[in-house]
C-alpha cells in the first residue's frame, strides 16, 4: 500500500511538471522567417517545444511560469558556423600542442562551451580539434554539461605540411608521416579513407583546409593545397555519408576549386574575387565570414612573440582583409551564413560578429537571419531551430535593446534557453 502511494504521489508530480507551461512576455520579438520585428508578443513553451506564439501578453493558467521579457528584445537561438571549442587563443599555445593532455583539453573545452551558449549560442559548428570535440557533444546531449548543440568535423582535414597537418612545425623525429587516420590527404584514395574515418570517429560533417591558413607553423597562407579531384572525392564521400562540407580558404585558386569541387560553405574567404563570387552564387554555396578572428589575430600578431615569427606576416596580411572582402560578397549576392572562428579569439565574445558585419554593409536584420534561418537550413534543421514558431524546439534568447538600432546590443545577449530549460535569466 505504501509502495503504491508513493507511485501515486511520483506521478502526479511528474504529470505536473510534464505539463508546466513557460510564458515569455516578449517586449519585442524578432520574426526571423519575415525580418520583421513585433510588439508585445507571447511565446508559450511546453517541454522542449514551442507551443504557441501570440499577440499580446497571454495570462498564464494556475502553476504555469511567467517571465517577464517585456523590455527585451526575443529572438531564436543563435547559431555560429565555425567554432573551435577544444581551446582558446594564447601566447602558449603553440607549446600546449605538447604540453597537454586530451584531459586537459575536455576539461577546458567545458568553460568554453558554457561561456559560448551564455553568449546566446544555442547550437555550433566545432571545424576542427583533436576529437575531443565529439566527445564534448556527446556529453551535452547527455545532459552531463551545459552547451550548445553541437555539430563537428572532429578533425580537419589537410594535405602533407597543409594548413591543418598535425606536425606542422615538428622536428623530424615527431613529425612522422601522418595519413588519412590522422586526416592527412595526398590522393583520392586517401580522400575516400580520410571522410570514412571521420565517420567512424563520430563527425557530423567534414572540414578540409582548401589553402594555407594563417595560425599554422608553414609559409603561405593562402596557396591551394588540394587538387580538385581530391575535392571532388570528398564532397561525394562526404554526401554517401550524409555530411556536407566546408573549406577553409584565404587564396582565391583554392577557393575556386573547392567550390567547384562541391563544398557546402567557404570559411574566411579572404582573397575572393569576383569570379568566385559569381562560382558561390551559381554553385548555391555560403561564405562564412569570421570577421572578428580576422581582426583579433592581427591585433595579435602585433604583440612580441606572440605568435611564431612564421605566422606574423601572414597574420598582419590576411587579418585586416576579410571585412572587406565580406562587404563586397554580401553586395554581390553571395548567401551569408553567420560564423566567427572563436576560439582564436576569446569564447563568449561570439557577438561582436553582428557588429563588424553590419560596419560593412549588411543590414542588422539579416545579419541575425544569417546566424538563423540561414544556418538552420546549412545544417538541415530548418524544421527544429531557427525560428520563433509553434513546433520548433525553445532556443529562444533575449537582449536588452532593439538590435536594429543597435546591433552592439547582441554582445550581451541576457536571457538564453535551450530546448525549453532556462540557462541565463
Amino acid at each position: 500500500m505504501k509502495n503504491n502511494v508513493i507511485l501515486g504521489i511520483f506521478l502526479f508530480v511528474s504529470i505536473i511538471a510534464f505539463s508546466q507551461k513557460t510564458y515569455l512576455h516578449c517586449g519585442k520579438l524578432i520574426d526571423t522567417k519575415s525580418g520583421k520585428v513585433l510588439n508585445e508578443m507571447t511565446v508559450v513553451v511546453s517541454g522542449k517545444e514551442i507551443l504557441s506564439v501570440d499577440k499580446g501578453y497571454t495570462s498564464a493558467a494556475e502553476g504555469d511560469v511567467v517571465i517577464d521579457l517585456k523590455s527585451k528584445t526575443v529572438m531564436p537561438g543563435l547559431i555560429d558556423m565555425h567554432v573551435h571549442l577544444e581551446g582558446e587563443t594564447n601566447p602558449k599555445k603553440y607549446l600546449e600542442r605538447f604540453t597537454s593532455n586530451d584531459a586537459d583539453m575536455a576539461y577546458n573545452s567545458v568553460r568554453f562551451a558554457e561561456r559560448t551558449l551564455m553568449a546566446g549560442f544555442t547550437t555550433v559548428r566545432d571545424l576542427g580539434g583533436s576529437g575531443v570535440n565529439v566527445s564534448l557533444r556527446n556529453a551535452i546531449n547527455a545532459g552531463k554539461i551545459d552547451g550548445p548543440r553541437i555539430f563537428t568535423a572532429e578533425k580537419s582535414l589537410a594535405t602533407t605540411g597543409g594548413h591543418a597537418d598535425p606536425t606542422n612545425g615538428y622536428r623530424d623525429d615527431l613529425a612522422g608521416n601522418p595519413g588519412p587516420k590522422e586526416g592527412v590527404v595526398n590522393s583520392v584514395e586517401d580522400a575516400n579513407k580520410a571522410v570514412r574515418q571521420r565517420y567512424k570517429n563520430g563527425a557530423d560533417l567534414i572540414k578540409i583546409t582548401a589553402t594555407g591558413g594563417v595560425l599554422s607553423v608553414a609559409k603561405s597562407g593562402q596557396n591551394p593545397q588540394f587538387t580538385i579531384e581530391e575535392i571532388k572525392a570528398i564532397t561525394t564521400m562526404a554526401k554517401d555519408y550524409g555530411m556536407h562540407v566546408a573549406a577553409h580558404a584565404h587564396g582565391d585558386e583554392g577557393m575556386q576549386r573547392a567550390v567547384l569541387g562541391g563544398v557546402k560553405t567557404i570559411e574566411h574567404g579572404t582573397l575572393m574575387s569576383e569570379e568566385t563570387m559569381e562560382l558561390m552564387k551559381e554553385h548555391d554555396a555560403y561564405l562564412v565570414p569570421t570577421i572578428t578572428a580576422g581582426r583579433e589575430v592581427a591585433d595579435k600578431a602585433k604583440i612580441k612573440g606572440y605568435y611564431p615569427d612564421v605566422v606574423v606576416p601572414k597574420a598582419l596580411e590576411i587579418g585586416p582583409k576579410i571585412q572587406a572582402t565580406f562587404g563586397k560578397a554580401y553586395k554581390k549576392g553571395v548567401g551569408i551564413a553567420f560564423g566567427t572562428d572563436a576560439g582564436v579569439f576569446t569564447h563568449g565574445i561570439n557577438g561582436k560578429e553582428f557588429g563588424y558585419m553590419v560596419e560593412a554593409g549588411m543590414p542588422a536584420i539579416e545579419t541575425i537571419q544569417s546566424a538563423t534561418v540561414t544556418n538552420a537550413k546549412i545544417l538541415e534543421m530548418q524544421d527544429e531551430i531557427g525560428v520563433i514558431e509553434t513546433g520548433k524546439l525553445a532556443d529562444i534568447i533575449a537582449v536588452d535593446e532593439n538590435p536594429i538600432e543597435n546591433i552592439h546590443t547582441m554582445e550581451k545577449v541576457v536571457f538564453v534557453m535551450k530546448e525549453g530549460e532556462i540557462y541565463k535569466q
